[in-house]
């Protein structure tokens, strides 16, 4: 591939306004000026101090608070670990509480064993050791097994999948509901405090999946087993039945701190509020942070905190000790505009340095080859692979730059290793095997992964083609599935069809064969199983589908696309097992997988129209399940315009120094906008945040018309003539380049 240089600016492409957003500074004092000697509590913080530890004027107030309940709102970088390890150890220090009295319940283990050791480290706290910090799920299991649950918990994800699919083909379901999907729906009803057997029933499908999920429900039952949405429901009953139980409990945890409130889901919280009936409960969470709603969480246990307590305190932790006051600036003006938040802007604590950079590549492909570019540039500059991050928002807008990364032999970690692959995922893989089968009709691997489509079952279908293939060999094998036993009229019809269609597009290009495929056939396919009628699930299997077609473009011949995608496999698998103790490595992860994790250098990837914010977000009020319910927010769509920005808010504010923006002007076959969470900023007359539904282009059609364009050839600029323009030159606005009137071909 030839050499891309995308020029980026500190504006957006097509930008008004020329105002580079700022933070405020910090005024920068700390308990050296602000705690005077003669106080009581004094000591505490000169220990402090000593250690290294000097906070600031909030999150002073947050430690210094005891009794009653506090919610501390704490901004991206704000030092939220510290004021929990420092708050612990003032309980101790100052207030003479035990540290068996403390409770201090986060997310993940990591953070958990982080926090114990930071707290036993802290001076004049030798016992700190002994508070209680861990991970709900791990408090709750030790409570279940002390009162003798002996269950064995399925911790992995894979053999729950299993079970499923087994207890499906028990059920003569011939082509199984996906698992992760039935999965979903029964941790959202679980960790919502609904009863599965209140599942719908209306439908054939939502009769099935009421069966499967009470068919698992007693498959753990009958094996002893229990998963960890089973953990915190079980726990909550035993409590709920056992008053004796929890009063020692609360007498045990008199002071209860709760880390990334903002993640909590509505089992976790009563749970809390069980424990915590003293009201001595410190919750830490940031509600521009919760982009979790799909797994339950829900930002108005924020919102409405002194509601659910009217007497509990506020403090808010605005010192961002992360990023420099551009990225910050950035941050603020784009969550700023979600109406449903707490009030709060951060302030800086490290002076300007670079503004951020925004680039509009011509494709994905174009844009992922600037990123590895600028990538092998930066590590001139001195910075190390493991400093950089690339954040997308969905698995197929990661695709180029994960084959790119690939090409260039930069080393990367994937942080989505189920399907990492793009060409091996579900919805993908059954349309390149129609091309693997088109030029090699004897590929039975290719021909077993198809079945489906055929409405056959794969094991079924599969053992019935190579018993019969032993006996009597077919240039192609598909034809045996015609005499398959019990095999009806219509499925003989499709098969038939089906081998003609092979035999046709051999000679097409992998695009075209591809847009016959959906068109013909998998559309119809997919629309059939009503195991996926969701219709958000649909949009993202066109989404997929429609990138697998931008990466076919790219091949004159299905051969070659083929031999492409199986080089990047066999890379893929020699380069990520070699990689797999490296840990310089650049990360490519999603938006959601980056929240908690900050970078030197964050590469925010696809900020553009039907992807960030996605499409499923711009059409969530036509969707039938979308899962942004919010008793506090009426309208469906706005909630989901607002989660989607905090999702951009994320990605803005993992960087501490350097911060790439990027928007493809092409994507998907579309053309596309900037994202609006990134143009609003610099746009002079205000966008609406009215969601609007994500349209494709009208025709796809190639037309050529009259357009300036830069005469600089590494820049992609170009702009319509005004109607009463007479100038005979022009300055681009990306490059400064001097521009010529010239022909654009453009999709209509």
């Amino acid at each position: 591939m030839n050499k891309v240089l995308t020029n980026y600016s500190i504006y957006p492409y097509e930008a008004d306004k020329k105002e580079i957003p700022v933070a405020p500074l910090h005024k920068g004092e700390t308990t050296k000026q602000l705690i005077s000697s003669h106080e009581e509590d004094a000591f505490f913080f000169r220990t402090m101090e000593a250690a290294g530890i000097h906070l600031n004027a909030s999150q002073i107030e947050a430690v210094r608070h005891v009794e009653g309940p506090c919610l501390t709102l704490a901004g991206a970088g704000t030092g939220k670990t510290t004021v929990l390890v420092c708050r612990a150890g003032y309980l101790m220090s100052v207030k003479n509480i035990q540290p068996r009295n403390i409770l201090l319940v986060t997310f993940t283990k990591k953070a958990a064993e982080e926090m114990k050791q930071r707290i036993a480290g802290l001076p004049g706290t030798e016992q700190g050791g002994q508070v209680h910090a861990s991970t709900f799920h791990a408090l709750f299991l030790f409570l279940l097994r002390s009162r003798h649950y002996t269950q064995e918990v399925i911790g992995n994800e894979r053999y729950k999948q299993i079970i499923l699919k087994q207890i499906q083909r028990e059920m003569n379901i011939y082509d199984p509901y996906d698992a992760e999907t039935l999965l979903a729906k029964l941790s959202h009803y679980k960790l919502n405090q609904k009863d599965i057997r209140d599942l719908p029933e209306k439908s054939k499908s939502e009769k099935e999946v009421r069966a499967i999920l009470l068919k698992y429900e007693e498959w753990k039952r009958m094996n002893h087993k229990m998963d960890f949405d089973d953990i915190l429901t079980e726990s909550y009953q035993l409590l709920l039945g056992n008053p004796n139980l929890l009063t020692s409990l609360q007498h045990r945890f008199q002071y209860v701190m709760v880390d990334e409130f903002q993640d909590t889901n509505l089992v976790q919280y009563e749970l809390m509020k069980l424990i915590a009936a003293h009201r001595n409960l410190f919750v830490v969470g940031d509600d521009d942070q919760t982009i979790y709603t799909f797994n339950g969480a829900r930002n108005e246990f924020i919102l409405d905190f002194d509601e659910e307590f009217p007497d509990a305190r506020v403090v808010t932790l605005k010192e961002n000790y992360r990023s420099d006051a551009y990225i910050i600036g950035l941050g603020n003006e784009v969550i700023g505009r979600n109406d449903h938040r707490r009030e709060k802007e951060l302030i800086a604590t490290k002076i300007e340095a670079q503004k951020p950079q925004y680039s509009r590549p011509a494709t994905a492909d174009e844009e992922a080859v600037w990123i590895t570019e600028e990538i092998q540039r930066l590590i001139e500059e001195g910075y190390s692979y493991g400093d950089m991050t690339i954040l997308h928002r969905t698995m197929s807008s990661g695709r180029a730059v994960f084959e790119q990364l690939l090409l260039k032999e930069i080393p990367f970690t994937p942080y989505n290793q189920k399907d990492s692959l793009f060409y091996e995922n579900w919805t993908v893989k059954p349309v390149v095997d129609y091309l693997r089968l088109s030029i090699v009709p004897r590929n039975f691997s290719a021909m077993e992964s198809l079945l489906p489509t055929l409405f056959i079952r794969r094991d079924r279908g599969i053992a019935h083609i190579l018993e019969e293939d032993r006996k009597e060999r077919k240039k192609y094998p598909l034809i045996h599935l015609t005499t398959l036993p019990g095999i009806k009229p219509f499925q003989v019809k499709n098969i038939k069809a089906r081998m003609k269609f092979l035999k046709g597009i051999g000679d097409e290009s992998p695009e075209t064969a591809i847009k016959r495929i959906r068109k013909e056939f998998y559309h119809q396919y997919i629309d059939a199983q009503e195991s996926h009628v969701v219709t958000e699930q649909k949009e993202l299997i066109k989404e997929m589908l429609d990138e697998l077609e931008g990466s076919a473009k790219r091949f004159e011949t299905i051969s070659s696309f083929i031999t492409f995608i199986d080089e990047m496999k066999a890379k893929y698998e020699e380069v990520y097992s070699s990689q797999s103790r490296n840990t310089n490595s650049v990360s490519l992860m999603t938006i959601h997988r980056s929240k908690g994790l900050e970078f030197p250098v964050v590469f925010l990837i696809g900020a553009i129209e039907g992807n960030l914010p996605h499409s499923s977000a711009l059409n969530a009020n036509k969707l039938e399940d979308k899962v942004y319910k919010d008793p506090n927010q009426k309208e469906k769509a706005l909630s989901a315009i607002e989660e989607e920005r905090r999702l951009a808010y994320v990605a803005i504010t993992r960087a501490k120094e350097k911060l790439f923006i990027s928007s493809p002007a092409y994507y998907q076959g579309e053309a596309r906008k900037c994202s609006r969470f990134i143009a609003d900023i610099f746009r002079k007359a205000p966008h609406t945040d009215q969601p609007k539904p994500f349209k494709k282009a009208r025709s796809g059609k190639l037309t050529n018309i009259l357009a300036w364009i830069c005469t600089n050839t590494t820049c992609i600029a170009w702009q319509r003539p005004d109607t009463n323009e007479n100038s005979e030159s022009k300055v681009c606005p990306l490059c400064s380049s001097p521009m010529k009137l010239g022909e654009k071909e453009i999709v209509e």
